[in-house]
């Protein structure tokens, strides 16, 4: 009775640990920073959008040529970039783009240089 308890004993042990061990090597989940699930590049249409972390519009794939923004992202308040390697282009109603690199945002996008009005994601995180 005594070796029974023994061996139980050990055998649960040995299972907790294995646990633990492929609890310990599991990759994490997904970011989502902002409310932007990866690997999107996010828009929040205002700025009440972007502090509720509701965006509007998300972009993913990588292009060569600026994709034309739709009515929930032309003119966006913000944008968030969630993917870890892909820098990302946006271009303005006044011909002028800037970069936004991974894992980074930008707010406050209507300005004197126009509106935010497409977007080219790049296969490198520089653009």
């Amino acid at each position: 009775m005594r070796f029974n308890r023994f061996i139980a004993t050990g055998v649960a042990t040995a299972c907790t640990a294995l646990v633990a061990t492929i609890s310990a090597t599991t990759p994490a989940a997904a970011n989502t920073a902002y409310g932007c699930g990866y690997p999107q590049v996010c828009f929040y249409k205002t700025q009440a959008d972007w502090n509720a972390r509701t965006w509007t519009a998300a972009y993913k794939d990588v292009t060569s040529y600026y994709q034309t923004l739709g009515s929930n992202s032309a003119g966006s308040f913000a944008v968030y970039n969630s993917r870890n390697d892909d820098g990302v282009s946006l271009k303005f109603s006044d011909g002028h783009t800037t970069c936004i690199h991974p894992n980074e945002y930008a707010t406050g996008l209507p300005s004197m240089d126009g509106y935010v009005t497409g977007i080219k994601i790049m296969d490198s995180p520089y653009c």
